[in-house]
């Protein structure tokens, strides 16, 4: 496809998933911090910190374009000219009117998932689409239910010894050595995952 893709994430799974479905983006991770927005809701929040995550990623693309070589007929540097479309995503926990990030060490991914084993949570990842440069956007959402076994202490404090809880939302992996503990889900995988590829691909048509 002629269109370039820069994703803002370095996430393998999200890379995985791009390039499963025929895209071969520009990995470009953002780098902000991801402070949770006060008083906002779980929708919300998982949108602004996607937005700001892209944001962050156009400032920086548009920053290097000198650097590539770019030329007044194709200042994008890109194969049809076109401004690249920047995807950015952020996966956020909701339960019991907190909203969980991933998890600040060790002891907070215990508090985390002691409070949501044997109850149900939702998991909502907001994304971003930003046509970098041109003032044109596409920010949505998607919300999965997901429904916890219960598990003892010690299984949760054998998960933890794992290096897997402290880089994702909620302190856990669908997709990785948690997965045993998920009873089951009402909603998209991929969303759980942290990377909604069906409504993305929905999304993605209004750039093409």
């Amino acid at each position: 496809m002629a269109r370039q893709y820069i994703l803002g994430s370095g996430s393998p799974r999200r890379i995985e998933i791009m390039r499963k479905n025929g895209y071969d983006p520009v990995v470009m991770p953002s780098d902000i911090e991801e402070n949770l927005p006060l008083h906002c809701g779980m929708t919300e929040t998982a949108m602004f910190l996607a937005l700001k995550k892209a944001h962050d990623v156009e400032k920086r693309y548009l920053a290097s374009l000198p650097a590539a070589g770019s030329t007044p007929q194709n200042p994008h540097g890109t194969p049809d000219g076109q401004p690249p479309v920047i995807i950015a995503a952020d996966t956020i926990v909701f339960f019991d009117g907190e909203v969980m990030g991933k998890p600040a060490d060790r002891e907070d991914a215990f508090r985390m998932l002691s409070a949501l084993r044997n109850n149900a949570h939702y998991v909502v990842t907001g994304v971003a689409l930003v046509e970098a440069g041109a003032q044109n956007a596409r920010v949505f959402c998607d919300i999965t239910r997901v429904y916890f076994k219960d598990y003892t202490d010690e299984e949760l404090l054998a998960y933890l010894d794992t290096d897997e809880a402290y880089d994702k939302a909620g302190g856990y992996a669908i997709q990785g050595h948690f997965a045993r503990y998920v009873d089951h889900f009402v909603g998209d995988y991929d969303n759980v995952v942290g990377f909604p590829w069906l409504s993305i691909k929905k999304e993605l048509k209004y750039f093409e």
